[in-house]
């Protein structure tokens, strides 16, 4: 027969009311509020970085390729369901053989269907000076012919852990027969 809680001792009924408070409270608890200072985080500063993305399509190097789509893509005005992957250099100035500053990683995919209007899932991988090694991670709607473009930074490593900010994009050049671009980007950043 069960005990009950009158013929529990006080040190047995505190054992079992121990342990299941704590398997309550720390089994099913998937997170913790936590001080910035313990992992090194000190006051938060705003970065502006400028650059040059390379979109390279038609050359004997592309940096970016298609990835195969479907026959409803190739009939599309828009473009609508290109998936391009991409390697592009970012550069200091809009000369392709200007000093290299880091790479634009990822994928752009043609996401509309009534006007030019990109989805943009990059890593911009910085390789020169203070930032090299660090990233940031951008993602947002690219409608690349608008004068400007405003997408979102939504993370980073390195220098730029915990970054948040926003991307502006202007087109420089843009080769229509050939689909070469190059744009400017002005990065404003905060981070720690």
């Amino acid at each position: 027969m069960p005990k009950t809680f009158s013929k529990l001792s006080s040190s047995t009924f505190f054992f079992h009311f121990t342990l299941l408070f704590f398997s309550a409270t720390s089994s099913g608890s998937f997170s913790n509020i936590l001080s910035p200072k313990k992992f090194g985080l000190k006051r938060e500063k705003l970065t502006h970085l400028h650059f040059y993305f390379h979109d390279i399509v038609s050359s004997r190097n592309p940096t970016a390729i298609p990835v195969p789509s479907s026959a409803s893509t190739n009939k599309s005005h828009t473009g609508f369901g290109v998936v391009m992957m991409a390697d592009d250099p970012l550069t200091a100035a809009p000369d392709p053989n200007s000093k290299l500053v880091g790479k634009a990683q990822g994928i752009y995919a043609s996401a509309a269907q009534d006007e030019v209007g990109l989805l943009m899932v990059m890593n911009l991988a910085f390789m020169e000076g203070k930032y090299n090694g660090s990233s940031l991670s951008l993602l947002g709607r690219n409608t690349v012919f608008s004068r400007v473009r405003e997408m979102p930074i939504v993370g980073g490593s390195g220098l730029f852990r915990f970054a948040r900010g926003y991307a502006q994009a202007k087109t420089q050049t843009l080769d229509l027969k050939t689909g070469n671009a190059v744009v400017e980007y002005n990065v404003y950043v905060f981070h720690y």
